[in-house]
């Protein structure tokens, strides 16, 4: 085929910069190529890890159910380990937290906790977690610890609760005018269908003032 002599100068002219500049062209596109594959199996791979992360925990509520702690943990366990950063990994914690917690291991609930409060992504989650670690602290008899959590700031949601195990950790230091006051904050600011309410007022009432 035939070239004006136009085209074979553009011709000669593309040559001259492809001599200079393919090589740059060919790994460029090599490089967007390994980039969007890279892409697209990291994003089959994370489906696949929420997937197995799903069931795992579905197991874990099933051996959780069941009274099987031994599964439940190593269930949550693995979990944890091996997706902390997916979005089973803080209700993992909790679950292994709760079952720890009931069956007596205050040590092993607590690691499990602070694990929750950790990594977990939610704020309202951010503040259960936190209580929740401030009651094992108390239980353990850490009431500077158990008290400085609870001193941060929680959302009206939780306020009421934080204010009434404040004043069971204010109540165990003999800081009766303190734990006074976080009780009637407690009343304030739980629902009036509460269920602590009555037990709060019976304590208000035993510590007089």
């Amino acid at each position: 085929m035939a070239f004006d002599l136009e085209e074979q100068e553009q011709i000669d002219e593309f040559k001259v910069w492809w001599k200079l500049h393919g090589m740059k062209v060919i790994l460029g596109v090599t490089a967007f190529l390994v980039i969007v594959g890279g892409w697209r199996a990291w994003e089959t791979w994370r489906r696949n890890q929420a997937a197995e992360a799903s069931m795992l925990f579905d197991t874990a509520i099933q051996a959780a159910t069941m009274n099987d702690l031994k599964a439940t943990k190593d269930v949550t366990a693995r979990i944890m380990e091996n997706q902390s950063r997916g979005a089973y990994a803080t209700p993992a914690a909790w679950l292994a937290g709760r079952v720890n917690h009931e069956s007596g291991d205050l040590k092993s609930a607590r690691a499990q906790y602070e694990y929750a409060l950790e990594h977990a992504r939610d704020d309202g989650l951010k503040q259960l977690a936190r209580m929740r670690l401030a009651g094992i602290r108390f239980e353990e008899k850490d009431f500077p610890g158990a008290l400085a959590l609870l001193n941060e700031t929680f959302s009206p949601a939780f306020q009421g609760l934080a204010a009434q195990l404040k004043g069971d950790v204010l109540i165990e230091q003999g800081k009766t005018g303190e734990a006074r006051a976080a009780y009637k904050l407690a009343l304030e600011k739980l629902d009036d269908k509460s269920s602590l309410k009555p037990l709060l007022e019976i304590r208000l009432d035993a510590l007089g003032g």
